[in-house]
């Protein structure tokens, strides 16, 4: 047996167990702890202290998730957006897709490209600060705030098909 066996088979339950609180569901978990133990495989050889094998392979799993979750929390508006929403009553159908967008245009140009990059693109808050030149904490500011602004002009109505 590998030593890559050995620590996955020693570690795994344990992982999986705080992956499924983690992502609250066992399908998820089961997915996270996969793709977790796929990086560990392949960073197997910088690996210096078999000690922080499991610590590891729960912070991959944590970061996998969040990943996951970011994009599940997009599917039902971007699913809502791809069909024809009937309104009952003769209402006007609401264009989701018309809405999100021209509340995303609204949103200040600082705010926009942020945005766009770690909600639509899926990047991670590092990556968007070193591709935009800004500080972290400025990206994470700007992320925050985008998200504030667009559900403020969501909620409001703000949206011509509203």
């Amino acid at each position: 047996m590998s030593s890559f066996e050995r620590l996955a088979n020693e570690h795994k339950d344990a992982v999986y167990r705080q992956m499924v609180r983690v992502c609250g569901n066992a399908d998820d978990a089961e997915d996270v702890l996969v793709e977790a133990l796929l990086a560990a495989y392949k960073a197997l050889p910088t690996m210096r202290d078999e000690a922080n094998f499991r610590g590891w392979l729960a912070i991959v799993g944590r970061r996998v998730c969040s990943r996951i979750k970011r994009k599940e929390a997009l599917l039902p508006v971007l699913a809502l957006s791809e069909q024809d929403i009937e309104q009952s009553a003769g209402e006007p159908e609401i264009d989701l897709k018309s809405c999100l967008l021209e509340a995303l245009d609204a949103l200040p140009d600082s705010y926009r490209e942020p945005y766009r990059l770690f909600a639509i693109d899926g990047l991670d808050q590092k990556e968007i600060a070193h591709r935009l030149n800004l500080d972290l904490n400025t990206v994470k500011t700007r992320v925050r705030r985008a998200k504030e602004k667009l559900r403020d002009t969501l909620d409001q109505g703000i949206c011509s098909a509203f």
